[in-house]
């Protein structure tokens, strides 16, 4: 028997050896072609042609030959770096094969290769990867109803590998979990976890993400698995980064699994945090959508939390949070996952969005609107974390009430507050459909809108806004708007705007829905401003009232203004009477150096001789200087129908108080115009005039309304009275608003009164004595059959100073003209 020796450096020598020799004639035959196949004839006779063309046929021939000899040396020195090749290989696979069956009966993994994939179906974990280089092995997946395998770690380079996915539940038993994924080490990334297993009772939750190793990043979490009937499986966590190097991300959280029949969505899985010196922070997972069902749906799935960013190092930006899954019919929507903290100079994560309420299914057992899903909370860090926004309710059915919507989430530190979602719509109840006589029943009654969702908690940079009220079903009254969110505390943020009233439902045989009523603005923090307040929903059609106007935030204590208030909603039209202008809110006060905020203006009166509403109050001024709010309008009275009486103009809102050492009151807000009255009625009263706010300078009272127009014969409308003037501590008492002109109608109106003068403060020591405002000036008297009587002038302001004095009384109003057919006035 004989052996071969082969010497693997040897044979990759020689095969480099000879390429080089193969080369070099390549290169010396290619430069003789060209001199030696082409010859140049000597003479121009036969004999020199013929001699040329021999010596050239051989040098073509050698050209042929060197070219077969070129391509059979390349062969040979293929040959021998294969055998090289192979030869080196094969010693370093008999060494490796050695090595690593050492290191795996001691230490349990090789040294080097990949570890080993768990069998499907028996949940085995993946084996480790090698100790130097290698990855982990992927988890088998369960068997039914069984856990996934975990993937196996990574070694020292190397990613960890897969966890395995959960096995499939039976009837009675959950989905199977699934696997984790494998962990990294020095360089090496975290594995995926593994999905849940679908199952009838409940989905399974989803594998955890491997962390990462010390330069690595965290594994992605695993989706949860689906559910028929149960909650879906939550979304399992991502995994969390190393803990030094550059910065590496967290994984991000899996996403809850879906409910198929009335289950609930699985919870998504949160993000992973970053390392220590500041990489990038995972996203939380989004929540699984509810399950569809028959007659009820699943509830939403909550959003993951964002991961937190790194302590040190480079400023980096944390995960946000996940969002809720939807509601379906008629449930509610998952809660957003709350934003992940930012540390040293990073930004914070956003909290995830709310979830949809689903809506709800007419003639089943699910007639109401699923709640909004709230927002979730923004995280805290140097730059802002916004809260996220509230989901939308769902809209009612069959009579069914509209869901409620999500609360705005909580801004973190410097972060604005979500906006809070819309209310859903509620609906009528269904009619009677019964072919033959029954007892006595009851059917569901119709429900009223939905208010809007309040805006998210102080901490932000400005507060959030309220959501608005959604419109009533029918006979049923709008919801009123959401309160703002307040500005953050540690700076000079805004109030949040409240949200609008929903209008109210058209009408049902003589019942009249009114408008929902404005929600409050926000308050303002140190310099900011308070928030505008909502405005009041329209009345339903057939006479429904509006709704108030919102209460104005107050300003922030260091100069803010305070937020307006808002204007009153208008009434109805149509069905008799129309309804009731909604009163605008009162202006927010203010603490130092601004003014206060202006009253909402009252709401108009509806078609039909509705009143206006009466105007808001405006906010109070408080120090050096600062000015009340002025009062805001009365609405108009609504325009009378034949034979019916005008509408009352509203009141004029309060004028806000003065500082307390020089600063102005507030003008009383202007009284609304009286509405015309229809043929042979009598016209509406013009609404009063605010009261100027208190303030240590002149402050003038608000206009009273115009007396509404009457119908052809009516008596015309007396005019509203000026408001009342504000008091003043070292200044003169405002002046009181002038009268309303009256009504034009048969009979000759009333002229309003003029307002009373503010009072006069006493004097402080060495400061100047006040005097008592003007009194306001008499309204005109309205056209009628006979001559009205003019207005009686307002009283003036009595001087309560050292040496103050009173004010003068206002003059009397103007006579009406002659009307047409009316009868004498009084």
């Amino acid at each position: 028997m004989s052996f071969v020796v082969a010497a693997p450096e040897a044979l990759a020598a020689a095969a480099a050896d000879l390429s080089d020799l193969g080369w070099v004639l390549s290169a010396v035959n290619a430069a003789a072609a060209t001199s030696t196949t082409s010859l140049t004839v000597a003479a121009a006779d036969e004999v020199s042609a013929a001699v040329a063309a021999v010596f050239g046929s051989y040098a073509q021939a050698y050209q042929r030959l060197s070219a077969q000899a070129a391509g059979f040396h390349s062969q040979v020195v293929r040959a021998l770096t294969t055998a090289a090749g192979t030869y080196t290989a094969a010693e370093a696979t008999n060494v490796l094969d050695l090595v690593n069956a050492q290191t795996r009966a001691l230490l349990g993994r090789p040294l080097i290769g990949n570890g080993a994939n768990g069998g499907a179906g028996t949940g085995a974990d993946g084996e480790p990867g090698g100790i130097l280089i290698g990855n982990g092995g992927a988890g088998g997946s369960g068997a039914l109803g069984g856990r996934g395998g975990n993937g196996g770690a990574a070694g020292l380079l190397g990613t960890g590998g897969a966890g395995g996915t959960g096995g499939a539940g039976l009837p009675d038993n959950p989905g199977g979990v699934g696997g984790n994924g494998g962990a990294g080490w020095l360089f090496g990334n975290g594995g995926a976890g593994g999905a849940g297993g679908t199952g009838v009772v409940d989905g399974g939750s989803g594998g955890m993400g491997g962390a990462g190793g010390l330069f690595g990043n965290g594994g992605a979490g695993g989706v949860g698995g689906a559910s028929r009937t149960a909650p879906g499986g939550a979304g399992g966590a991502g995994g969390s980064a190393g803990t030094i190097g550059s910065g590496a991300n967290g994984g991000n959280g899996g996403a809850g699994g879906a409910g198929i029949n009335n289950g609930k969505g699985g919870a998504g899985g949160n993000g992973g945090n970053a390392n220590a010196s500041g990489g990038q922070a995972g996203n939380g997972g989004n929540g699984g959508a509810g399950g569809t069902g028959i007659f009820n749906g699943g509830i939403g799935g909550d959003g993951g939390a964002g991961g937190n960013t790194g302590t040190i190092g480079s400023p980096a930006t944390a995960g946000n949070g996940g969002d809720g899954g939807d509601g379906t019919k008629g449930a509610s929507g998952g809660n957003g996952g709350r934003g992940g903290n930012a540390f040293n100079g990073g930004s914070a994560g956003h909290g995830g969005n709310g979830g949809a309420g689903g809506n709800g299914v007419a003639n089943t057992d699910q007639l109401d609107g699923g709640a909004g899903g709230a927002g979730g909370a923004g995280g805290n860090g140097a730059a802002h974390g916004d809260g996220g926004n509230g989901g939308a309710g769902g809209n009612g059915a069959g009579g069914g009430v509209g869901g409620a919507g999500g609360s705005g989430g909580n801004a973190g530190t410097n972060g604005n507050g979500g906006n809070g979602g819309s209310g859903g719509q509620g609906s009528a109840a269904p009619a009677a459909h019964n072919p033959t006589p029954l007892p006595p029943s009851t059917q569901t009654p119709a429900q009223g809108g939905t208010p809007g969702a309040n805006a998210g908690a102080p901490n932000g940079i400005d507060g959030g806004d309220g959501g608005p009220g959604d419109k009533g079903g029918t006979a049923q009254p709008g919801g009123a708007g959401g309160g703002a969110g307040s500005g953050s505390i540690i700076h000079n943020s805004n109030g949040g705007n409240g949200g609008r009233g929903g209008d109210g439902g058209p009408t049902d045989g003589n019942v009249a829905a009114a408008g929902g009523a404005g929600g409050g603005g926000g308050d303002g923090h140190f310099g900011g401003n308070g928030g505008k307040a909502g405005a009041g929903g329209t009345g339903g059609s057939g006479g429904g009232s509006g709704g108030d106007g919102g209460q104005g935030g107050p300003g922030g204590f260091t100069g803010g203004s305070g937020g307006a208030g808002g204007t009153g909603g208008d009434g109805g039209t149509g069905g008799g009477v129309g309804g009731n202008g909604g009163g605008g809110g009162a202006g927010g006060g203010d603490n130092t150096g601004a003014g206060g905020g202006k009253g909402g203006n009252g709401g108009n009166g509806g078609f039909g001789g509705g009143a206006g509403g009466n105007g808001g109050q405006g906010g109070d001024a408080y120090q050096n200087g600062d000015f009340g709010g002025t009062g805001g309008s009365g609405g108009n009275g609504g325009t009378g129908v034949s034979g019916s009486t005008g509408g009352a103009g509203g009141a004029g809102g309060a004028g806000g108080a003065g500082g307390t050492v020089s600063g102005n009151g507030g003008n009383g807000g202007t009284g609304g115009t009286g509405a015309s009255g229809g043929t042979g009625a009598v016209g509406g009263f013009g609404g009063n005039g605010g009261n100027g706010g208190s303030s240590s300078q002149i402050s003038v009272g608000g206009e009273g309304g115009n007396g509404g127009t009457g119908g052809q014969g009516g008596g015309g409308g007396a005019g509203g009275a000026g408001g009342t003037g504000g008091a003043a501590t070292h200044g003169l008492g405002g002046a009181g608003g002038a009268g309303g002109g009256g009504g034009t109608g048969g009979t000759g109106g009333t002229g309003g009164h003029g307002g009373n003068g503010g009072s006069a403060a006493p004097g402080a020591a060495g400061g100047t004595v006040g005097s008592g405002g003007v009194g306001g000036t008499g309204g005109n008297g309205g056209t009628g059959g006979a001559a009205g009587a003019g207005g009686a002038g307002g009283v003036g302001g009595t001087g309560t100073g050292l040496t103050g004095l009173s004010g003068a009384t206002g003059s009397t109003g103007t006579k009406g003209s002659t009307g047409t057919g009316g009868s004498p006035g009084t």
